[in-house]
């Protein structure tokens, strides 16, 4: 066992950032909404931009921690994919939801709350999978001291 694998943290940096600029173009119907120039929900608006933002960053944050984080390489692409599942899921979620004006909270019609409903369990389960390794290996890198 390991540091992450250089390419799959440079990775995770440049899936970060895709998904950051996916949040900050949710941004432009956010601030339509919020002049008055679209209709829509400002909530939903405001959760999609930062979705994506916040889950780039994320994905960012332990791309570049990466060197401290031991684990197999198996745990290592868990990682990797749990959280490209839990940045794209949230994001794509959040402006299919924000445009369609569904939430999400349950596995009902119409299609687009279906689609929603998934993409977020999907993201939900991804973050946890990232973020339970993440810590794992944190801890083990932790507990051998170097």
């Amino acid at each position: 066992m390991e540091a992450l694998d250089p390419r799959l943290r440079a990775s995770l940096v440049a899936h970060g950032v895709i998904v950051i600029v996916l949040g900050l173009l949710a941004g432009f119907p956010f601030a339509l909404v919020i002049t008055g120039g679209l209709q829509g929900d400002l909530r939903a608006w405001r959760m999609a931009h930062m979705e994506g933002v916040l889950n780039g960053l994320t994905m960012i944050a332990v791309g570049a921690a990466g060197g401290l984080i031991t684990l197999g390489p198996a745990q290592a692409r868990w990682l990797w994919a749990g959280y490209l599942l839990a940045g794209y899921g949230n994001v794509i979620a959040s402006v299919i939801a924000a445009t369609y004006g569904v939430r999400g909270l349950a596995l009902e019609p119409p299609p687009s709350n279906v689609v929603v409903f998934l993409l977020f369990t999907a993201a939900i389960v991804g973050v946890f999978v990232g973020l339970w390794l993440t810590a794992a290996g944190a801890f083990r890198r932790a507990a051998r001291g170097t």
